[in-house]
């Protein structure tokens, strides 16, 4: 594992070859992502920023409601991959951000991901992560992460296309999620990221009507912690490359929880609403007093310390 930290840096980790100060991620979908976004995120201390989903073509998505907020700090979302295409977003990733950039990519073939890599030729981005979970919109996400041997073709239709590192995030669908893991990782992979959300949906009890728009939607936030945990303690089990965990990371704890598991960096995405961005700052803040508590060298040294 490439996890490690420096003496003047604990928290540092590097993973597929990107170095980042520390082993929180910005997660794809939550905030639209712009240069000035970017910047912002640049300050609060982030390891790393993953766009939201880009595709070759722009997608003006679902109409109004979209989001569903549930008690707890969890939500169900069905914005329908708005993104505003491939050649726009390339003007947004043109600039070099001391933070870690991470286009993450939406598409249906193999003939979508290599227009996509095509068009980011002349990006300043760290890496990709392929979008292959995403469980609301036919054609894309699950229904593409939902086939092995496509999962496989994808991934080595990017890598000969790059040389940057390549993450797939995967999701929880009909397919064995650890097969599909296991062929991600075969094909190339860098890293594996885990878990999307959850297909849910949520009814009107006045109405009778489902809420959101398209019906269903993605579950997210603190009520599918338990299960992202489980998925990645399973996978980390099954491929030879990095995990980053997602799904209802709000605290230190929560981080450390992953990275116990097996987590080599963990992705944070609706704590922003409670916290704002300032809970990049509160958890690597928590992080490095646990490690200093325990007396480690840096933050690798918990990764996987579940499964001895």
């Amino acid at each position: 594992m490439e996890e490690r930290g420096t003496k003047s840096n604990i928290l540092g980790v590097k993973i597929g070859g990107i170095e980042m100060r520390n082993p929180t991620m910005f997660a794809s979908g939550f905030l639209g992502l712009s240069k000035d976004m970017i910047k912002r995120i640049d300050r609060v201390n982030a390891g790393a920023v993953v766009s939201k989903s880009i595709s070759y073509e722009h997608i003006l998505g679902y109409r109004n409601p979209t989001v569903v907020c549930l008690q707890g700090g969890s939500y169900i979302n069905a914005v329908g991959l708005a993104n505003p295409g491939a050649e726009a977003f390339s003007a947004e990733s043109s600039t070099s951000f001391s933070t870690p950039l991470i286009i993450s990519l939406i598409g249906s073939s193999e003939y979508d991901f290599s227009r996509l890599i095509t068009s980011f030729g002349n990006s300043k981005a760290s890496g990709y992560e392929i979008n292959l979970s995403c469980p609301h919109v036919a054609k894309l996400g699950l229904e593409v992460g939902d086939d092995p041997e496509m999962v496989g073709k994808v991934v080595k239709t990017i890598k000969s296309a790059t040389a940057k590192p390549v993450f797939v995030k995967v999701g929880i669908g009909n397919a064995d999620l650890l097969e599909i893991s296991r062929v991600a990782a075969d094909s190339g992979a860098d890293a594996i990221t885990a878990v999307n959300s959850i297909r849910a949906m949520a009814i009107d009890i006045e109405s009778g009507h489902p809420i959101l728009s398209n019906r269903i939607g993605g579950l997210s936030g603190k009520c599918i912690k338990p299960i992202a945990v489980r998925c990645v303690y399973e996978i980390y089990r099954e491929v030879d490359v990095p995990v980053i965990g997602c799904g209802g990371i709000f605290s230190w704890e929560d981080a450390v929880e992953f990275m116990l598991a097996g987590a080599a960096a963990v992705q944070i995405g609706s704590a922003i609403a409670y916290e704002g961005l300032g809970v990049f700052r509160s958890i690597t803040a928590g992080l490095k007093m646990y490690l200093e508590k325990k007396d480690l060298k840096n933050a690798g040294e918990i990764v996987g310390i579940a499964h001895r």
